[in-house]
């Protein structure tokens, strides 16, 4: 989610060889390295010509290839995943492939709880109304949810049905269950904040062995690469109201691999920098796309740090690890710090990332050389970041860097601005 050279050269001239935008490309496959790099090839594909330059410096100085190398105190790389990693978000594209596919071992009762564990009661933030104005509660969208899940549980043959996923996904009440879940989702997240979401979305899982997640995951990414990107909304149908009455939901659809993180992360492995994938998403769930050879990444399985919930054996249960820190935000820089830092004696080499989750690990290491962020005109606490590395754009030893993509085909281009989906103006900063 290994490390020769011709699968890499191979996963390269698959993806270029679909990627979109190669003349945007051209200046950054222009711009010759640097002689003090000699060494290093890190191939320009869509990279800012200036981060390129920063990080082939970066591997001349520190890696394998530098008089100063010592193997003994390997340097090393965190890299996220969502957004980072990859055009958006597995977890979320996860969650509407396992709605889509009805993909749950709960009964009504477990589903019932699950939906309602450690959310807070009352109305959801002010931007989440109905279709008449209403802003949605907790309960009144869960009792919608409970009678959906009854009658598809009920008629499902992979439940306690008989009928086809085709004949019951055709019904209202999927229709309804399938708005009104995804709704909850943002909601919980957007309201409560990602303490309470994100460990909430993952209890889904609950039931599943983690072999069947890991299958579950496969062929969600898949479907997903699968798919063009696109924003889809879903109505709930007004025949069938319930007690939140019809509402709309939003889903960003589809995933891209990025070619350049793949290689970047390849690259640092030959020259002996390691690479870890922090991610705020359920950890087996990111492994498997940054694991299997398939997809690109080739990082080893030991090295992914995420989520985590409690077992009973290989089953998974509704409650998060014990003693593992949520893995966001504040979090990720604990798991770093507890995981990595402490065996090793010293923060990673760079760090790279593209949220408000990643800004904690972007800036809390000393060792840290350059912070990378993907950017998506975010504000908050990244943006602070972002507008650092906007006004150190002449510096020649910048502590953070931007990199642009275009969220209309998920590839990266090689500038520092970005172009929004739906937009047609790129932008530095949001």
């Amino acid at each position: 989610m290994k490390q020769t050279s011709a699968p890499r050269r191979g996963f390269l001239q698959g993806m270029l060889a679909t990627a979109a935008g190669a003349g945007l490309a051209a200046p950054a496959l222009a711009k010759p390295a640097a002689p003090a790099a000699a060494s290093v090839f890190l191939d320009p594909a869509k990279w800012s010509p200036r981060n390129h330059a920063l990080l082939t410096s970066i591997i001349a100085k520190h890696g394998n290839t530098s008089k100063t190398y010592n193997p003994k105190r390997r340097p090393y790389a965190v890299f996220d995943w969502d957004n980072t990693s990859i055009m958006n978000d597995c977890e979320e594209a996860l969650l509407m492939y396992q709605i889509n596919h009805l993909a749950f071992k709960l009964s009504p009762a477990e589903f019932s709880a699950i939906i309602r564990q450690n959310v807070p009661a009352g109305p959801f933030a002010a931007d989440f109304k109905n279709s008449a104005g209403k802003i949605v509660d907790l309960e009144s969208i869960c009792a919608d949810l409970d009678s959906d899940y009854a009658f598809l549980h009920a008629n499902f043959k992979g439940m306690a049905g008989s009928k086809s996923l085709e004949e019951v996904t055709a019904t209202e009440q999927f229709q309804d269950f399938r708005a009104k879940l995804y709704f909850l989702y943002e909601a919980v997240n957007d309201t409560h904040g990602v303490n309470v979401g994100y460990p909430w979305v993952i209890y889904f899982f609950t039931n599943m062995t983690m072999q069947e997640v890991t299958r579950l995951a496969e062929a969600s990414h898949d479907a997903n690469l699968g798919m063009g990107l696109a924003k889809t909304k879903y109505t709930s149908p007004a025949s069938l109201p319930g007690k939140a009455g019809v509402i709309t939901t939003t889903h960003f659809a589809g995933i891209r691999l990025c070619t350049e993180i793949g290689t970047l992360m390849n690259t640092f492995r030959q020259h002996g920098i390691d690479v870890y994938v922090s991610t705020a998403s359920l950890e087996d769930v990111v492994a498997v796309f940054a694991t299997l050879p398939k997809y690109g990444y080739h990082v080893a399985r030991e090295n992914v740090l995420g989520l985590r919930l409690e077992q009973d054996g290989d089953v998974i249960k509704n409650a998060y690890r014990k003693n593992w820190p949520l893995n966001w935000g504040p979090g990720k820089s604990v798991v770093i710090r507890q995981e990595l830092v402490a065996k090793k004696g010293y923060g990673p080499l760079f760090v790279a990332g593209d949220s408000d989750g990643d800004y904690d690990m972007l800036r809390d290491f000393p060792d840290t050389e350059l912070g990378l962020i993907v950017n998506r005109l975010k504000k908050g606490k990244i943006g602070e970041l972002s507008k650092a590395a906007a006004d150190s754009l002449k510096s020649e030893k910048p502590r953070f860097a931007l990199q642009g993509r275009f969220e209309q085909t998920g590839n990266w281009l090689p500038v520092e601005t970005t172009i929004k989906y739906g937009k047609s103006a790129d932008a530095l900063l949001g």
